[in-house]
């Protein structure tokens, strides 16, 4: 029996940089899963976009959000499109998971390598820079994933948002004038570069692809996240409720 396509639906940037690394994680995550046919699509600024491809595709599909947390975006639009295709499921988001903590401790380690003043072992606490929603799960899953990163590091993390929520990243800087900003997003764009607009030139780490090669926990989640979706839909005890797609 054929395994159900994988499609990876990601925000979409106009960033050439960041597009250009979330292409290569699809790459890399098809090159994974060879038995499984690997497609990409988009909920914003690029093509082709998720809820016109997936009525196209024949079969069962699994689609996995290269989003970091629930939202409105796996709420509204990846489940509203999966709802009108009896063979479609929604795996869970990217995160929280500790895979992602794995790679931002990866990624600080780099900042503190290129810069000695950033070091999270003197420097404490780490503040966590995420995209922010005003969706309840998306708080949620923000407050575990600084967790996860905390325990990680062994040092205390500290939340910023970008959009959304408080307490905003110039706020937690002016709070913490010593700490490290840990970008919890997935590749450069309108983001990021807030980002560093933000941070008041204090240090900022690369988001989790930093545009050269992409690092294996994230191959790993993503494929993970399929397999058990997977196993949701290709399940024969009955027909696949809205909850069981979240």
């Amino acid at each position: 029996m054929r395994r159900p396509i994988l499609l990876a639906v990601s925000h979409g940037t106009s960033d050439a940089e960041g597009a250009r690394a979330i292409a290569d994680l699809v790459d890399a995550v098809a090159a994974a899963v060879p038995d499984v046919e690997v497609r990409s699509a988009f909920v914003d600024v690029q093509q082709p976009d998720a809820a016109d491809l997936l009525p196209t595709i024949e079969g069962p599909v699994v689609i996995v959000p290269l989003l970091l947390s629930r939202g409105f975006h796996v709420h509204h639009d990846l489940h509203g499109m999966a709802a009108k295709k009896a063979d479609a499921v929604v795996s869970n988001p990217m995160g929280p998971d500790p895979r992602l903590a794995e790679v931002l401790a990866d990624r600080l380690a780099d900042a503190s390598a290129d810069t000695p003043s950033a070091d999270t072992g003197a420097r404490e606490p780490v503040i966590l820079a995420v995209a922010g929603s005003r969706d309840a799960d998306s708080l949620t899953d923000a407050e575990a994933m600084a967790s996860l990163l905390s325990l990680r590091l062994g040092a205390r993390v500290e939340l910023a948002y970008l959009a959304a929520r408080q307490p905003d990243l110039p706020t937690a800087v002016a709070a913490h004038p010593d700490a490290v900003v840990s970008t919890y997003l997935l590749a450069q764009g309108f983001f990021f570069d807030m980002t560093v607009s933000q941070a008041d030139g204090r240090t900022v780490t690369l988001p989790l692809l930093d545009g050269t090669t992409v690092p294996q926990p994230l191959i790993d989640l993503i494929v993970a996240r399929y397999d058990e979706a997977s196993a949701r839909l290709l399940s024969p005890v009955g027909p696949i409720t809205e909850a069981a797609r979240s």
